[in-house]
């Protein structure tokens, strides 16, 4: 080591000269990996469409009782309009007596359509609102999609299918299917209700008179403290029984509504349509991508100058007390070595 310090005549100076320049080429080397890393995650992510994002299917076929069905998803695979009763989920088979059951059927119609023009094919959607024959239960218009829930009466059903099938659906799926189990439902409940009121009511009556009775002859005797007690009795079962009675009055009117909505499918077929936007040029996605692009770049350097900055500084924070000692080092080696040998010499 001595040789090689007297060979290049290595005094401090030069050294914190060449610590300083192989810091620096550190810091630039930190610097420029973490960008390549930065544009080669960037790359990676456009690659797996991180950039551009696919449009989520609109919705999944769902069935309930008061919405039989919603958007329904999109099938890209079908080239031509078509009704067609497979890839639909089954509904609950809920079973069905005697042979009418055919008299409670209802039917529904799910469009998927796929435009260039979002604004006039929502439009025309929209428009059927107008007619007096349908009845529009939910609307939702956006920017990239559009969404319409409403029902047709039975005999203009074939009007609005000629206007859906003139849009071009990239789906179009109808479902049929009998009601007739929930309405048994509904009025079977609704008649165990009503039993069940009916005796709430008897039994407060009977217990109003049995309260009359023993109010009477605790009065009779005179006995305060047994009359406090049935008065507070007879509070309890009143407030206790009314309860009752008004949480049935709330059960047998949801059903009510329940089964006057099932009994209105009747008269009407439903029908949901979903419309999206599919462009050959899309401006705005365009520039969208041109914003993430940018921003992931943005991130990139950044990160790149953390770690070029706060990278460093962390790095010298660990080495520095290392670099004293060899500094002590090597200046002890240098000066002792020439003490050795002027004592050698002498």
């Amino acid at each position: 080591m001595m040789n090689l310090i007297e060979k290049y005549n290595l005094t401090p100076l030069k050294i914190v000269k060449i610590a300083g320049i192989a810091f620096a080429g550190l810091f630039v080397a930190i610097f420029l990996l973490s960008l390549l890393g930065g544009f080669l995650n960037t790359a990676r992510s456009v690659g797996q469409g991180g950039v551009f994002p696919s449009m989520p299917p609109i919705g999944s076929v769902a069935y309930d009782y008061g919405k039989v069905f919603s958007e329904g998803a999109m099938m890209p695979e079908f080239d031509s309009v078509r009704l067609s009763t497979r890839n639909i989920m089954p509904l609950p088979s809920y079973g069905t007596t005697g042979n009418d059951a055919e008299q409670f059927e209802v039917s529904d119609y799910n469009a998927n359509i796929e435009t260039r023009n979002l604004t006039g094919t929502c439009a025309t959607v929209s428009a059927l609102k107008a007619r007096s024959y349908v009845v529009f239960e939910n609307a939702t218009e956006s920017d990239t999609n559009c969404y319409y829930r409403f029902k047709v009466a039975h005999a203009n059903v074939e009007e609005v299918l000629t206007v859906l099938k003139a849009l071009d659906p990239k789906d179009l799926t109808e479902n049929t299917y009998t009601i007739k189990s929930q309405i048994e439902d509904f009025t079977s409940e609704t008649e165990i209700l009503e039993k069940k009121r009916v005796s709430i009511d008897q039994t407060l009556t009977n217990a109003l008179n049995a309260y009359d009775d023993i109010t009477e002859l605790a009065v009779k005797t005179q006995n305060a403290e047994a009359l406090a007690k049935i008065i507070d009795s007879k509070i309890q079962t009143i407030t206790r029984l009314t309860q009752e009675r008004l949480n049935i009055n709330e059960q047998l009117d949801r059903l009510a509504r329940a089964k006057a909505e099932q009994l209105d499918r009747l008269d009407y077929t439903y029908f949901g349509v979903s419309i999206y936007e599919n462009k050959y040029f899309d401006g705005e996605g365009l520039k969208d991508s041109w914003k993430a692009t940018l921003k992931n770049f943005v991130n990139s350097v950044n990160r790149s100058l953390q770690n070029a900055t706060v990278g460093v500084l962390g790095f010298v924070f660990i080495v520095f007390p290392y670099l004293i000692y060899l500094f002590l080092l090597i200046f002890a080696a240098k000066y002792g070595w020439k003490l050795t040998k002027y004592i050698w010499e002498k």
